[in-house]
């Protein structure tokens, strides 16, 4: 596994942070203690995340990871429902994962869902409940250290907790779609209610191995609820 430093900051991994690296992307880094409260703010543009904490791609597939971590940062790209994005993903490979940040800001527990997660899901046969998916189980903290997931258990339809089945409808170039709006951005969405969190600061999302041997790719991440500390 590669883990990224966050740098001279507290914000959790201890060990990382002697490291003296730099968190790979090109946002905001991490400059407030993990005791700190985020308040509700709005972002100009919407809020996405900005960068890797850590990473470890699996066997196989490997589309964009000669571009990585640049192609999951911003919104999502989305092919919308009858085709999967190839050009704006990066596969995790069998089993893989990554980490990401949002520089100083969170994800808030309001209203509704909190967060979505892009892959590149479509329906086969344009049938919406028979997706073609690359499952992958999302975790989320506060600090870096302590993880609490979402359940992803189902592997069939309907895939319930996991992310990688809804197709994605937003594409940052092609349509004005919002991508932090769950009712019409496509992808999957994610209510930290559901895991009694007020706010997180870090998503990780792992591959779900299966016999198949296909792999979860990772478009974007983008944040319903952002939070400014």
């Amino acid at each position: 596994m590669t883990r990224h430093a966050l740098g001279p900051v507290a914000c959790g991994r201890a060990g990382a942070l002697a490291l003296g690296l730099v968190l790979l992307g090109a946002g905001p880094g991490c400059s407030v203690g993990v005791d700190a409260r985020p308040e509700p703010c709005s972002v100009e543009g919407g809020l996405f995340a900005v960068s890797v904490l850590e990473h470890a791609f699996g066997p196989g597939q490997d589309v964009g990871q000669d571009q990585f971590p640049e192609l999951v940062f911003g919104p999502p790209r989305g092919a919308g429902e009858s085709a999967g994005s190839t050009d704006h993903v990066v596969s995790l490979g069998d089993g893989g994962s990554v980490t990401l940040a949002f520089g100083d800001r969170a994800i808030l527990d309001g209203e509704g869902p909190d967060f979505i997660v892009f892959e590149n899901p479509f329906l086969v046969g344009g049938d919406p409940e028979n997706p073609y998916t690359e499952l992958g189980q999302v975790s989320v903290s506060q600090d870096g250290d302590t993880w609490v997931s979402f359940p992803c258990t189902a592997r069939e339809y309907p895939y319930g907790a996991c992310a990688g089945w809804h197709p994605v409808l937003a594409h940052a170039d092609d349509n004005e779609v919002d991508p932090t709006d769950p009712e019409v951005a496509g992808g999957d969405a994610f209510d930290l209610a559901d895991l009694e969190l007020p706010h997180v600061r870090y998503v990780r999302i792992d591959d779900v191995v299966d016999e198949q041997e296909l792999a979860f790719d990772l478009d974007a991440i983008a944040v319903v609820h952002p939070g400014c500390f």
